[in-house]
């Protein structure tokens, strides 16, 4: 019984296993036929895809027939899918179909058939004879034109009676393709017009507020009141001529106080000319008073120089003496140390020996003699102690007169820096630098020490800027080895709050021909007011960047330069414009 009641169970477990092995073969091909339709969406980018939005609103001139029509969106069918049951879909409607359909699987709304993604095919025979429908223009009753479907999308591209949006920013307007053009360039307000003046292209309804505030080509008012008119853009280059503007007298900087319009000040200059020349009289004898006081300066600096290096020899003469004795002395704290030494280790026998004659109660005259030894002894101890005292004294005074001999001989060197760029300083803004020993001093920049010269300083005027020239007699980065390089500094001067600031004065660098035939090198160049080097210097004590030419004159053309191992460099700075202090 229990053999025959097992065997009916059995056979029921597996038709269950049979039927759910067959829906999931039928839920796998399902799944397969709708990936198919999603990859045959990719190949929906023909003429049909452009069609989808007048689908319902063609007009074919014979009446559609009805296997033409899809079954879900009513419309003609465009890129026809055949299901098993026969009827045709238009390929968006299926692939919606497919998505929204139950877990049952979608059914075809005609007479209800299951559709299998797997059996749907695209029926190209189909869609040859709907795309070969002739059709009216979507645009009719305007347009006339009559056209297969296929071809419905090329005719709407060129039709003239196709609605299209205005291109120019900011219009909203519609209009069909044969009106467009005249609306862009003659009716639209967001179009862009040529200003009349600059003939730059401008939106319609900005060119008036272009052209009354802003186009550099309209002439306007001159600002400060002169009678011309001036075109927007030249307004700068005019006030600098504009014979309305308050300006100084240009020998103000002579004491003129004179200030009034150009036009103005122009007769003031022309009718003072002997005033002026009395102020610039008046102003080099102050300039002459002002040599003579530096030159009784100078010569004051040169005697105290004198002074000083009396005084360091008399200093040097007084110290050797005290180096001397001070080496003596050190000999006999040595002897005296030693000494001390020895009398320790008298001292300590004599006290053991005092103990041993004070316990043995030895004879007395014994006991008296190593008394005045010991005496003797303490004594000597004493002097040597007083000795050692004098010593130390003696090198307090020596270390006192060495800092005072380091002190004078700091100052004598500054001094004698000082009087010789007192000496050699110019202030007309120009320098001649003699560079002796030539080839010497190059052969050590070839090797790399000292990397280049620098000149001493001069200055544009006895209080105007502080500068240098650099040279690198064996180049300097791009001339490295194969060029001069020369350059100018600014260094910090004693006047620079007063100076104005950037530097804009043309510096001319040359190298001077010595044969006579003044066949100097020159080059010059003009100080770009955006570059750190011609700012003021930032620190007391620190210079700005050198400036100037790293291939000044290649080192082959350069002998002809150089004579008696002596090469001439020349700075020179346009002082035209600066204002004396």
């Amino acid at each position: 019984m229990a053999a025959a009641d097992t065997k009916p169970g059995g056979s029921e477990e597996l038709t269950l296993r049979s039927e759910e092995s067959s829906l999931r073969s039928k839920e796998l091909t399902l799944r397969s036929g709708e990936s198919s339709l999603r990859s045959d969406e990719s190949s929906l980018r023909s003429w049909e895809s452009e069609l989808t939005s007048v689908q319902h609103s063609l007009k074919f001139v014979s009446p559609l027939k009805e296997e033409f029509v899809c079954p879900v969106c009513r419309g003609v069918v465009l890129n026809p899918q055949q299901n098993s049951c026969g009827h045709i879909y238009c390929f968006l409607c299926l692939q919606k179909l497919l998505e929204s359909s139950s877990a049952s699987g979608p059914v075809c709304p005609v007479d209800g058939t299951v559709i299998t993604p797997a059996e749907v095919f695209q029926d190209n025979c189909c869609k040859r004879e709907i795309s070969s429908l002739e059709v009216y223009c979507t645009n009719f009753p305007e347009c006339t034109s009559v056209v297969t479907l296929r071809h419905l999308k090329d005719h709407r591209s060129c039709c003239e009676y196709e609605r299209l949006q205005c291109c120019n920013p900011g219009c909203r307007v519609f209009l069909q393709r044969r009106q467009l053009q005249e609306h862009l360039s003659i009716t639209c307000p967001h179009r862009a017009e040529p200003c009349p003046h600059c003939q730059q292209p401008q939106r319609l309804r900005l060119l008036q507020d272009h052209v009354q505030s802003f186009c550099p080509e309209v002439e306007v008012d001159c600002p400060i009141g002169c009678s011309l008119k001036v075109p927007r853009h030249k307004l700068a280059e005019h006030r600098e001529s504009c014979p309305e503007l308050h300006v100084d007298c240009s020998y103000k900087k002579f004491g003129c106080s004179v200030q009034d319009r150009r036009r103005h000040v122009k007769l003031h200059e022309d009718a003072a000319v002997a005033h002026h020349m009395l102020l610039v009289l008046r102003s080099n004898t102050h300039l002459e008073q002002q040599v003579e006081v530096l030159q009784e300066e100078a010569l004051l600096r040169q005697q105290e120089v004198q002074t000083d290096s009396l005084l360091l020899a008399a200093l040097q003469k007084k110290i050797r003496p005290l180096q001397q004795q001070n080496s003596s002395h050190d000999h006999m704290v040595s002897a005296a140390q030693r000494t001390l030494c020895r009398h320790q280790d008298v001292l300590s026998t004599v006290q053991l020996d005092v103990q041993q004659v004070s316990r043995g109660l030895g004879g007395l005259e014994e006991l008296e003699e190593l008394r005045k030894s010991l005496d003797a002894a303490i004594q000597e101890v004493s002097a040597a102690e007083a000795l050692r005292e004098h010593l130390g004294t003696l090198g307090e005074t020596l270390k006192h007169h060495s800092g005072l001999l380091d002190h004078h001989d700091t100052t004598l060197g500054h001094n004698k820096q000082r009087l010789q760029e007192l000496e050699a300083t110019s202030y007309d803004g120009r320098l001649i630098w003699k560079i002796e020993d030539f080839a010497n001093r190059r052969e050590a920049e070839v090797k790399g020490q000292p990397p280049c010269l620098m000149s001493v300083p001069f200055q544009t005027g006895r209080c105007g800027y502080k500068m240098a020239s650099k040279v690198y007699l064996n180049g300097d980065g791009e001339g490295r080895g194969t060029h001069l390089s020369l350059y100018v500094v600014l260094m910090p001067g004693d006047f620079d709050a007063l100076l104005p600031w950037p530097f804009r004065q043309t510096v001319t660098l040359s190298v001077l021909d010595q044969s006579g035939a003044a066949n100097h090198r020159s080059l010059s160049f003009r100080p770009d007011p955006a570059s750190k080097s011609f700012q003021r210097p930032a620190a007391e004590s620190v210079n700005n960047v050198a400036v100037g030419f790293s291939c000044f004159i290649p080192l082959n053309e350069l002998a002809a330069y150089v004579k008696d191992d002596t090469l001439f460099v020349k700075v020179k700075v346009d002082v035209a414009g600066l204002e004396h202090l």
